[in-house]
């Protein structure tokens, strides 16, 4: 049972960067992804309509992107878009027939809020809950439940619809949001959280 109690009218599932050139053989691959991804599924299924895709979208080219992100994109200079395949920021195939275009919200960095795009539909949608999925834990993840907390947001994290490709870390983070953030975040199965919404 979750500890502020049922899940409302108000609750919006957020799926964090669920996309291909996570899932698919890339240097950014994130193994976990297959295992999490059901669960992530589950929770777009439940409310369609109120599920929110982000995806990151690399710098077009090695080299660009302000101060330390130039320096990010030299090193991962096989993750621009110049030399990744067409369509391999695209959510991956089980979500992706989930997705509108007025649900999805494009970043070029870990965070959501970022130009306040997100914050506009989550308004429109009279969002007062944000259930959080995706990867990876302590990156994007992390930005996004960040700044939900900073805007007041009720944050649900789904703790078994979270992956990460670093395990100690991963483990380390959901600690951190259990213990240090209590009063703003709660953790939960994806069971829980359905039962909530019943």
């Amino acid at each position: 049972m979750l500890r502020f109690g049922g899940l409302g009218e108000g609750t919006t599932h957020l799926c964090v960067d669920m996309q291909r050139l996570f899932a698919e053989a890339t240097e950014w691959h994130t193994p976990w992804m297959e295992r999490v991804l059901p669960r992530v599924v589950a929770l777009a299924e439940a409310r369609p309509e109120r599920t929110v895709f982000t995806r990151f979208i690399p710098a077009a080219e090695s080299g660009r992107g302000a101060g330390t992100w130039r320096r990010y994109y030299q090193r991962w200079a096989n993750m621009t878009l110049a030399r990744l395949d067409d369509g391999m920021v695209d959510l991956v195939a089980p979500l992706a027939r989930f997705a509108v275009p007025d649900l999805i919200v494009d970043k070029p960095v870990y965070s959501p809020w970022f130009g306040g795009e997100l914050q506009s539909k989550l308004r429109q949608l009279q969002t007062d809950t944000v259930v959080i999925s995706g990867l990876e834990t302590e990156v994007c993840v992390l930005a996004t439940v960040l700044g939900a907390v900073d805007l007041g947001y009720r944050v649900v994290i789904a703790t078994d619809a979270i992956c990460s490709s670093a395990d100690s870390t991963h483990d380390a983070m959901l600690e951190i949001y259990a213990s240090r953030f209590g009063m703003q975040v709660e953790t939960a199965t994806v069971e829980e959280i359905l039962d909530a919404f019943a």
